[in-house]
C-alpha cells in the first residue's frame, strides 16, 4: 500500500518512476505510540527526487490516509510516516491465522535452496554428551524453520566408523569382555560393559576367538548397537535424520581416491616427502593440509574432502555444518578444501559453531554420568528436566553463548520457567476453547466474523503479536537462530495474558453470547494456533491441559 501510495503520488507530480524501490520496508515500530507500522520511504527518495522529505511524507500520507483498513497517517520528525490501522483491519488477522492453521508462519522466502544441514555427528565409541545434545535441539529446530521457510533441507548424522578411534572402542569392549583394565586410550563407563556383554550374549564364541577375530566382532558388532542406542536416544529426543551416512562408506567405494582424483584435476595436490598434499594455503589456510601419509593411509581431512564431494554430488548447493566449540580451527581448512574443489566457500559452505553447555543443579555444575562415567549425557539431561524443557533450554539462547541448565529452574511449574510459561498459554488457550463450547459459545461461520469489534488496546496488542510470527520465523531461519522463536512465544505469552485479564473472552452467569465473546473467541484460538505453532518449529509440545 506505500509502494502503491508513492507510485500514484510520483505520476501526479511527474516524478521519475525508475527511483521507486521494487519493495518498501514497512517496520512495527518499537514504541506503540508511534502507530502500527512505520515507513521512511519519504526520507529515502525525497532527496533523489528533489522534493523535500516532509513534504513527499505529506503526499503520502494523504493518499494513505484514503487507503481501505487505514485509520490514519501521521508524519513524524524529517519525514517518518506512522501508520494507525482501523480495527476491523487489525481484527481481521485472528480469522487469517485460525484459517491458516499450521501452516501460518510458513513462507516461500527461501525456496528453491537446497541444503544438507549435518548436525550432532558423534562418534559411535560412546552415548551424546551434552554439548552434542544442544546441536541435537538447534540442528532440528534449525531443519524445522527452514523447511517452514520454504528451503529443501536434508537432515545428516555423519558418523566415524573407521579409523583409530573405532579400534580403541572396539579395544575397550574386548577388555571389558575378558575383565581386564580399560586399555590406554581406551574408553570408560558401564556403557562399555553393558555393549560387551551384548556382544557376547549375541555371539557366545566370541571371547575363544584369536584376537584379531575378536577385535574384529567387537569392532563391527559394538559401533552397531552404540550406533543403535545413538538413534533411539535422539528418536526419543525427537530428532530424526534423513541420513545417517557412514565413513566407512567413502573408503569401500572408492570416494576418498574419486575425490583425489578431483582436487588433483583442479590442480592443487602436490607430493612431498612421500605423502599426498592439498595445497590450502592458496586459499587462505594456515598450513597446507595432508590427504594421504607416507605410508598409504589416507587423513580425517581427505575423508572430510570426500564426504563434502558426495554431499555436493547429492544435490546440495549449500553444506552446512554444525560444530562444536573447540572446532573453530576448522573453519579455515574446510573454506579452503571447499575453493580448491572449485566451488565458492561463501555459497557453498556454512559452519555454525555451538558453544559449551553445563548443567546445573542447586548451584553445582554436574559433571559425571552414571553410566557414561565421565561427561553429562542426553539421558542424564532428559532424567533431569524433560524433553519439552531440555529442547527448550538448548534452542531459547543464541548458540555462540555458553549456557547453564539450572535442574530447579527448569522443572520449576512457575512463571519465571520460560518452556513452562509458554505452555500454560497453549494449556490455558486450549482450555479457554473447552469452557467455551461447554456454554454455547461456538466461534461460527468465518463471514460472521466481527474483526472489528476487537478494539481494545489489549486486543490490538495481541494482534500485533501474533502478527509478527511470520517474520520471526523466516528471520530466524535466515540468520540460523532458533533462539529468536522462544524469545518471540515468551513475549507472545506476555501479550496473551495481558489479554486476558482485561477483555473476557467468555460470558458470565446469564449473560447472553454475543458477537464479541465470539470475537475473542476468534482471538483466543488464533493464539492457539501461533504458540503451538511457535512451540512445534522448537520440537517442543503444546499441551491442552497442564
Amino acid at each position: 500500500m506505500v509502494l502503491a501510495a508513492a507510485r500514484a503520488v510520483f505520476a501526479e507530480r511527474g516524478l521519475d518512476q525508475s527511483l521507486l524501490p521494487g519493495t518498501a520496508t514497512v517496520e512495527r515500530p518499537r514504541n506503540p505510540e508511534h502507530g502500527d507500522y512505520a515507513s521512511t520511504l519519504a526520507l529515502q527518495l525525497a532527496k533523489r527526487a528533489g522534493v523535500p522529505p516532509r513534504e513527499l511524507a505529506g503526499a503520502l500520507a494523504e493518499r494513505l490516509a484514503g487507503a481501505r483498513g487505514i485509520r490514519s497517517v501521521e508524519i513524524a520528525g524529517p519525514g517518518f510516516l506512522n501508520i494507525r490501522l482501523e480495527a476491523a483491519a487489525a481484527g481481521e488477522l485472528a480469522r487469517v491465522v485460525v484459517q491458516a492453521g499450521k501452516e501460518y508462519g510458513h513462507s516461500r522466502a527461501l525456496a528453491g535452496q537446497r541444503l544438507n544441514l549435518e548436525f550432532v555427528s558423534a562418534n559411535p565409541t560412546g552415548p551424546i554428551h551434552l554439548g552434542g545434545v544442544r546441536w541435537a535441539a538447534v540442528g532440528d529446530a534449525l531443519a524445522r524453520l527452514l523447511r517452514a521457510a520454504g528451503a529443501q533441507v536434508t537432515t545428516e548424522y555423519y558418523f566415524n566408523d573407521a579409523g583409530a578411534q573405532i579400534e580403541r572402542f572396539a579395544a575397550s569392549l574386548l577388555a571389558a569382555a575378558r575383565g581386564e583394565p580399560t586399555p590406554e586410550g581406551g574408553y570408560g563407563g558401564a556403557y562399555v560393559g553393558e555393549i560387551a556383554a551384548k556382544v557376547v550374549e549375541k555371539h557366545p564364541d566370541v571371547l575363544a576367538m584369536d584376537a584379531g577375530a575378536a577385535l574384529e566382532m567387537f569392532r563391527v558388532e559394538g559401533v552397531a548397537l552404540m550406533l543403535g542406542e545413538i538413534k533411539s536416544s535422539l528418536a526419543d529426543f525427537g530428532v530424526h535424520f534423513d541420513t545417517y551416512f557412514s565413513e566407512k562408506t567413502l573408503h569401500e567405494r572408492g570416494e576418498l581416491d574419486a575425490a583425489l582424483a578431483r582436487l588433483r584435476a583442479e590442480g592443487h595436490v602436490y607430493e612431498s616427502e612421500g605423502a599426498t598434499w592439498l595445497r590450502t594455503t592458496d586459499f587462505g589456510d594456515d598450513k597446507d593440509r595432508v590427504l594421504r601419509k607416507s605410508n598409504g593411509e589416507w587423513t580425517y581431512f581427505a575423508a572430510d574432502c570426500a564426504y563434502y564431494l558426495d554431499k555436493r554430488e547429492r544435490g546440495a548447493d549449500r553444506v552446512v555444518i554444525m560444530l562444536g566449540a573447540d572446532h573453530h580451527g576448522y573453519i579455515g581448512r574446510m573454506r579452503a578444501m571447499v575453493a580448491c574443489f572449485g566451488d565458492d566457500p561463501d555459497r557453498c559452505l556454512e559452519i555454525l559453531i555451538g558453544q559449551l553447555v553445563n548443567l546445573v543443579n542447586e548451584g553445582v555444575p554436574v559433571r559425571m554420568s552414571k553410566r557414561a562415567g565421565t561427561v553429562v549425557t542426553l539421558e542424564d539431561l532428559v532424567d533431569a528436566i524433560g524433553v519439552d524443557a531440555a529442547r527448550y533450554a538448548l534452542a531459547r539462547y543464541s548458540s555462540d553463548s555458553p549456557i547453564d541448565i539450572d535442574i530447579e529452574l527448569w522443572t520449576r511449574s512457575t512463571r519465571d520457567n520460560p518452556v513452562y510459561y509458554v505452555q500454560y498459554v497453549a494449556a490455558r488457550t486450549a482450555g479457554v476453547a473447552r469452557n467455551a463450547a461447554e456454554v454455547g459459545l461456538h466461534r461460527g461461520e468465518a463471514d460472521a466474523f466481527r474483526p472489528e469489534l476487537l478494539a481494545h488496546p489489549k486486543e490490538h496488542e495481541l494482534l500485533k503479536a501474533l502478527g509478527e510470527f511470520p517474520g520471526v520465523v523466516t528471520t530466524a531461519a535466515e540468520l540460523r537462530e532458533p533462539h529468536r522463536v522462544a524469545r518471540y512465544l515468551e513475549d507472545l505469552a506476555g501479550a496473551y495474558h495481558r489479554f486476558y485479564d482485561n477483555c473476557r473472552i467468555l460470558p458470565q452467569g446469564d449473560e447472553e453470547i454475543s458477537d464479541l465473546h465470539r470475537a475473542r473467541l476468534w482471538l483466543n484460538d488464533a493464539t492457539r494456533t501461533v504458540i503451538a505453532n511457535g512451540l512445534g518449529l522448537l520440537g517442543v509440545s503444546a499441551p491442552e491441559r497442564m
